[in-house]
């Protein structure tokens, strides 16, 4: 056979997911725009068309020589039939085809090419043999195959090696690459040979399926079923990957063990579970569980550790960037980290961040996290009321998991990260145990070095982990868990904070969440003043920035309709066309002033609040009528200022028969409830100036308890309610002469807008709030008896 150079250039097929052999016929889908390019190299009279591989089936543009083999086969073209999208050729593979030179030119491939035949290099005899011992393979394999019999017949119509190889190779289980081999050896008895072993493979790999399939054809049994197929899955896997390096190798739990960095103590512990789990045997019915609690073990930090230092001026400059304030607060917080610097203790920090919602106690456990280098771990604790959400479940328990503390652990992969216990005041108690007990043994410095998890059921410490619990309140703490904490108390916002957090930090990530910059939305100084004091009445900013965000929404929808021309301005009077009218109406309320209406100070978990108690009479029999959801203590006060009302103004009051009038005190709001002695002055004025007939000035608040001697006593949250009265537009308070220290805690900018006025006893109050002089002591002429309340005050002052 003799080689013949093509005296022509004639267009290239690329082959993208197959390899043509020669002497054969093949149905190939070429797709555009390669498609057009043949198809009008047919319309022009030619068939002759070579096809060669891509070395890379996913390269399909811009390629080069190195992109081909050069080794392809020359195609005679029998028919075309366009589909629509391409064009399906069918051909006969004419001649292996030797490629000496490509040309591209744009989308086309050429080349000049000279066929390469077969070299006959092996006797006649040799040749029918081993063309004899082909096809008895191929039927042997073929034969496992239902419907085989019509490709069998087709396999027994071949005469030649060259043949039969090119009708074979499609339905064989061979890589491009294998293919690609044969194709390039001409050589009649080496390729034979080599088309030979790919036979041999393919019958012992299907001779392997069959025996793994008969091998567990006896398990029929339901019970042991997936255990079968895991099994068989097993085996396969072993034969297939036997000579893969990069195969998944099986977990040896004892080696690693043994090479982990963990105690004694608990290795020991790993290794019986190790033993436990070689004696149950493949499939045991506890292997799941031990190997997940191996796994958990292996898991966690037992030494390691951050290689965070502390340094006070990054710590400062983090805080400062992201949150605004809290001046007090971060003091606190960097004092205490210089302490732990000083004295290197290794014992780790228990505080507790408490305020109204929104202020950023969360949040600041992040940025305590970021200055120390540490890891970040937060678990929110609210509505919890299973300690075993904090110690774990026992593991004789199917389902059984570790509790929240050892799987943040694990997670953060450092025994020493910043831990915020987020909510701890909302802990439950239920019929399954209490948490907040359970919590104990955590913010314990002299407990938490030996943690023990019921789960994980061996010590873990604890004991420098950086711990912040956050809550609302701590009047629902447990005092032993209180007791092992540090509080730090964060207070509500005033409203100048609240607009330059709003400016700084809120708009801007607003902006951010809703795809605008500045260069489309401008929210004017003015404008977010008025948001915060008309729109928002909180002690955080978490509803201004639900406000600032309902201003971005609106103003995405603008500029996505191009309603409008950037960039936007919000200005203070566009406010209520896109926020609707103002929820915040303080104003309004301290508007009119009428007698038995006075303004009280109250403190929630939220921040402080102003509250309104109204009095009024009607005829009746001389009870007293309280409504509005006020708790035992709060009517307790009522009914001890009426008392002190009777015998401080019974006297001075001639108008009023209090036998012959009810006397009713409402306190708005009324489906919130309402307690504490606080509102003891506030009541007191209330029915004064209702039996008086003055009326208190609306911009004068107070706070504070009474007893029945009217002596005035100190109450608590006085910073909060000092807040709540600013943001009120309050101009004077009445407060106990004991609550000045707290006073030293209210911002400067509430501070200067108020003034504060100190009382010792209820006829102080009265003089300053309706400008009534009252003697100390009223003497009744009943028997010519004092008053028990002038006793005790005659007993005091000897």
């Amino acid at each position: 056979m003799t080689t013949e150079i093509a005296a022509e250039r004639i267009p290239v097929l690329p082959l993208e997911n197959s390899i043509l052999l020669h002497e054969g016929r093949a149905e190939i889908k070429i797709n555009p725009p390669t498609a057009g390019i043949i198809k009008g190299w047919v319309d022009r009279g030619h068939q002759n068309v070579l096809a060669t591989g891509l070395k890379d089936e996913n390269k399909l543009h811009n390629l080069t020589e190195e992109d081909l083999y050069k080794t392809g086969v020359l195609i005679q073209i029998i028919s075309t039939h366009s589909d629509g999208e391409g064009v399906l050729l069918k051909a006969d593979v004419v001649e292996r085809a030797e490629i000496s030179k490509f040309y591209f030119e744009k989308n086309e491939v050429l080349a000049e090419y000279r066929t390469a035949p077969d070299i006959m290099d092996i006797s006649q005899t040799e040749y029918d043999e081993l063309l004899s011992y082909l096809k008895s393979l191929i039927h042997e394999i073929a034969e496992q195959f239902r419907g085989s019999k019509p490709m069998l017949l087709l396999v027994d119509r071949q005469d030649s090696i060259t043949k039969l190889i090119g009708f074979s190779a499609p339905y064989m289980n061979t890589s491009r690459q294998e293919k690609q081999d044969l194709l390039e050896i001409r050589s009649v008895h080496e390729r034979g040979i080599k088309f030979l072993d790919y036979m041999l493979k393919q019958k012992e790999s299907m001779k392997l399926q069959i025996e793994m399939a008969n091998k567990f054809a006896e398990s029929t049994n339901k019970q042991y079923r997936q255990a079968m197929l895991r099994q068989q899955m097993k085996e396969i896997q072993k034969e297939l990957d036997e000579d893969n390096p990069g195969k998944k190798e099986k977990k040896d739990y004892r080696q690693m063990i043994n090479e982990a960095d963990m105690p004694d103590y608990a290795r020991e512990a790993a290794l019986e579970e190790v033993d436990k789990l070689e004696a149950q045997g493949p499939n045991g019915h506890e292997e799941g569980m031990i190997k997940t609690y191996l796994d958990l073990i292996l898991a966690l930090p037992w030494n390691q550790k951050s290689n965070g230092k502390i340094d006070l001026k990054k710590a400062r400059e983090i805080l400062n960037r992201d949150h605004f304030g809290l001046d007090k607060v971060k003091d606190r917080i960097v004092q205490h980290l210089a302490v732990m610097k000083l004295t290197e203790k290794k014992r780790g920090t228990i505080l507790l961040f408490e305020g109204p919602p929104g202020t950023g106690k969360t949040s600041l456990g992040k940025s305590i996290a970021e200055a120390l280098g540490r890891k970040y771990v937060r678990v929110s604790l609210g509505g919890i009321r299973d300690e075993a959400e904090i110690r774990g479940h026992r593991r004789t328990y199917i389902g059984a998991l570790p509790g929240r503390i050892i799987s943040e652990m694990k997670k953060a992969g450092e025994r020493d990260p910043v831990f915020v216990l987020d909510e701890v005041d909302k802990l439950m108690t239920a019929y399954n145990g209490d948490p907040a007990s359970a919590l104990l043994e955590v913010l314990d410095p002299e407990q938490n070095d030996s943690f023990s998890d019921r789960y994980l059921d061996i010590p873990f410490d604890l004991s420098e982990v950086f711990f912040i619990a956050t809550a609302n309140s701590v009047s629902s703490i447990p005092a032993p868990l209180l007791d092992r904490m540090e509080v730090i108390s964060i207070s509500s916002y005033t409203n100048t904070e609240k607009y330059h957090i709003g400016f700084e930090h809120l708009i801007p990530s607003v902006l951010d969440e809703h795809g605008l910059d500045s260069q489309r939305l401008v929210i004017t100084d003015d404008a977010l003043r008025a948001v915060i004091e008309n729109y928002t009445r909180e002690a955080g900013v978490r509803g201004l920035k639900k406000q600032l965000a309902k201003i971005a929404r609106v103003s995405s929808e603008k500029i996505v309709n191009g309603d409008t021309e950037l960039p936007i301005t919000v200005e203070e009077e566009n406010l209520e066309d896109i926020l609707g009218r103002r929820t915040v109406r303080l104003e309004d309320a301290l508007k009119d002033n009428f007698p038995g209406v006075v303004t009280g100070l109250a403190w929630t978990p939220v921040g402080g609040d102003i509250l309104f108690i109204e009095s009024t009479f009607m005829p009746g029999k001389g009870e007293l009528v309280l409504t509005g959801q006020l708790g035992d203590v709060m009517k307790e006060s009522a009914r001890i200022s009426l008392s002190l009302i009777r015998s401080r103004l019974a006297h001075q009051i001639t108008h009023f028969d209090f036998a012959a009038n009810d006397i009713h005190i409402h306190v708005p709001a009324g489906s919130t409830p309402k307690d504490g002695p606080s509102a003891g002055i506030t009541l007191f004025t209330s029915l004064a100036s209702l039996i008086t007939g003055q009326s208190v000035d609306t911009g004068t608040a107070m706070t504070g308890e009474i007893t029945l001697r009217g002596t005035v006593l100190p109450v608590g949250g006085i910073k909060e309610k000092v807040l709540a009265a600013h943001r009120a537009g309050i101009k004077r308070i009445i407060m106990s002469t004991e609550n000045r220290e707290d006073l030293k805690e209210i911002p400067a900018e509430a501070a200067d807008s108020i003034e504060f006025m100190f009382v010792e006893r209820v006829e102080e109050v009265i003089d300053l709030a309706l400008g009534i002089t009252l003697p100390e002591q009223t003497v009744l002429n009943i028997g010519n008896q004092p008053l028990a309340g002038e006793q005790s005050l005659k007993r005091e002052s000897q």
